[in-house]
């Protein structure tokens, strides 16, 4: 071969590498835009962004109107972490009204897993570092006061139709759980 033939492979191989760069920077911002939709509490930002995701939909949709009716507020957002070619880790560290109500001293870290495929996300699961007591007082709430949460969590996490009475319910009820402990 000679090198007028090995000029227009090495441009392509160059390209491709040049192009994988650039698809990895595509895949942050596309990240970061879905983190600063969802904190933005606007809906339909956060919908079109997960046009390609549509079975991730309700519970992010439903965790949206969560996180806004208990004021979460974004204190760090930092990192990110890429898993893989096509997965994306976004921590988010946040204050907010159940830990207020708790009167526990912790900024909850949800953290999004986000998965892009060709420029689109595909998918978004979401894990946290809630306390025990969080989950301590989500259990009281559900046995001693579930008139505030029974009806509006209904389809919790899947797209129900009352995430911020659902929310508002459970914090009504952490701070009864706490008044409890008081006691």
């Amino acid at each position: 071969m000679n090198v007028k033939n090995i000029l227009p492979i090495l441009v392509l191989v160059l390209a491709g590498c040049k192009n994988e760069i650039h698809t990895d920077a595509q895949d942050i911002a596309l990240g970061n835009a879905f983190i600063d939709a969802f904190y933005s509490f606007h809906k339909d930002s956060l919908q079109l962004l997960l046009a390609s995701a549509e079975t991730s939909q309700p519970e992010i949709l439903y965790y949206q109107k969560w996180a806004e009716c208990a004021n979460y507020k974004i204190l760090d957002r930092t990192k990110f972490l890429k898993k893989s070619d096509s997965l994306l880790v976004f921590p988010v560290t946040v204050k907010d009204d159940l830990m207020k109500a708790l009167a526990i001293d912790f900024n909850v870290t949800d953290t999004f897993h986000i998965l892009i495929k060709h420029g689109k996300i595909r998918s978004v699961k979401t894990s946290s570092n809630d306390v025990d007591t969080y989950y301590l007082a989500k259990e009281w709430v559900n046995k001693n006061r579930p008139e505030l949460v029974a009806i509006p969590c209904e389809g919790i996490w899947n797209g129900g139709p009352t995430p911020c009475e659902c929310v508002l319910g459970m914090i009504k009820g952490f701070t009864e759980f706490k008044e409890s402990q008081n006691n």
